[in-house]
């Protein structure tokens, strides 16, 4: 069952104005596979556009397949054969005489078979004269959009109005997309992450726990080898990224850590964890008061939830999984899943704080903090904003078990204690703030937050 059109609406109107600009002109659309693109595309398709999905056949049948596209709004133009794309643009160029808009879906696999194409596309942009031939190219692959379109090396560099990268949805569409109360659809999305094309599939499997049971589990499920699928798009071998991630899924977050693990010097995973950061699958976490430069107390965290769910639980157990020992992992799963959803709670807790009003006022971004306080003790927080005014700071843990009656005054005085001796407070007011699962009875004095808060800050 296809979902509805969610979100998307920024991206929708930058690509219709570059349709409809006075000048026809490049857009640039990319981002990781199965995120909406092509769904993007077809939301501002018009009727005398063309819309051209390219594969991975050889270049002949790549252009007689495009001349064919091209023949539905330009009458006779596919019955010519062309041989070469130089050829096929220098004829589009000569026949038309009014706009016209040329749409590529999943341009890298063009690129692949004929290098040469983003060179003779720059040539046919740069040339003097009326503008007739508008550009959107898409594609799945950002290492390879990278290299013929945004890179300063780039054939393409500098020549588009509109770079889209696609990005996975925000948590509060889940709720709408899955038609889930706000509790379920948090343990959800630590599955799917924002991911439109998963939710899609999960949407007709059942609930969350069959879903990934049948999906990704099962070894012939859907999504079983999605990672490999994601990763060798990207890069030549999916090896050295693989381990990479099973190792942080595994709870090796210090780079030292890591490096030992795989044996090898720390100073050589800098480029291989940085190219996993720009494809927006791993994070670095600092402490809220360390310096952006500092990297002694920097952990490396997988970002996406699908992809730190599939590491943490399905990578450790690929050979019971290959044996058909399904039922088994999948009860282990089950036990974990909760510390699992928990750890995703917190991080979008931490994201909707800068689109949250709390206690009557706005915050900068939140992140963790760790380290020793002013007794000397370690301590950690979930949660550490400042006020937009920088004079307030906000203090916070996140709780996603069941709560009892006394938890809530119990952990509020803890949250308090630890705040009066952070080294950083100084002179400033604190908020203190528990994000739970579920609503609390008779609070006391406390600021409480629940899931349905979070995910209305999160669209």
């Amino acid at each position: 069952m296809k979902l509805p059109f969610l979100d998307r609406e920024d991206e929708k109107q930058r690509l219709l104005d570059a349709l409809e600009a006075e000048e026809p002109s490049l857009a640039v659309v990319y981002g990781r596979r199965r995120c909406g693109k092509s769904r993007l595309l077809q939301q501002v398709l018009r009727p005398r556009d063309v819309y051209f999905l390219a594969d991975q056949r050889e270049t002949p049948l790549q252009i007689e397949a495009f001349s064919a596209a091209v023949e539905r709004v330009l009458p006779g133009f596919g019955a010519a054969r062309y041989g070469t794309w130089d050829r096929l643009l220098t004829a589009l160029s000569g026949r038309v005489t009014d706009r016209l808009n040329l749409v590529v879906d999943e341009f890298p696999y063009l690129v692949q078979s004929a290098p040469e194409l983003p060179s003779l596309l720059q040539r046919f942009i740069d040339q003097p004269g009326p503008k007739r031939l508008g550009w959107v190219l898409c594609g799945s692959s950002q290492r390879m959009m990278q290299n013929v379109v945004l890179d300063r090396s780039a054939p393409l560099y500098g020549r588009a109005r509109q770079i889209l990268k696609i990005r996975p949805l925000k948590a509060g569409w889940c709720m709408e997309a899955l038609k889930l109360k706000a509790r379920d659809a948090i343990e959800a999305f630590s599955v799917w992450g924002g991911v439109p094309r998963y939710w899609e599939l999960a949407r007709t499997s059942g609930t969350t726990r069959e879903a990934l049971a049948s999906l990704v589990l099962d070894r012939h499920g859907v999504l079983h080898e999605e990672p490999q699928r994601l990763l060798l798009e990207e890069m030549r071998s999916a090896v050295q990224a693989s381990s990479l991630l099973s190792l942080i899924g595994a709870g090796c977050h210090r780079l030292s850590e890591i490096a030992g693990r795989l044996g090898k010097p720390a100073g050589s995973l800098t480029r291989p964890l940085n190219n996993l950061m720009e494809l927006g699958y791993i994070r670095k976490d600092r402490p809220w008061d360390a310096g952006w430069r500092t990297s002694r107390r920097t952990l490396h965290v997988i970002e996406d939830p699908f992809l730190r769910f599939y590491y943490r639980f399905v990578t450790p157990n690929l050979s019971l999984l290959e044996s058909g020992q399904t039922d088994r992992v999948f009860r282990d799963v089950c036990a974990g899943l909760t510390e699992h959803t928990a750890a995703v709670w917190e991080d979008l807790v931490r994201s909707s704080v800068p689109f949250s009003t709390i206690e009557g006022q706005s915050w900068r971004t939140a992140a963790r903090w760790w380290g020793h306080d002013t007794n000397g003790r370690m301590t950690e927080l979930d949660v550490v904003a400042e006020s937009e005014d920088r004079g307030t700071l906000l203090i916070g843990e996140c709780k996603w078990g069941r709560v009892s009656p006394a938890d809530p005054a119990r952990w509020l005085a803890d949250l308090k204690s630890k705040a009066q001796a952070l080294p950083f407070v100084g002179k400033r007011s604190v908020i203190h703030v528990l994000w739970l699962r579920q609503s609390v009875d008779n609070p006391g004095k406390g600021t409480f937050m629940q899931p349905e808060d979070v995910l209305q800050a999160l669209y």
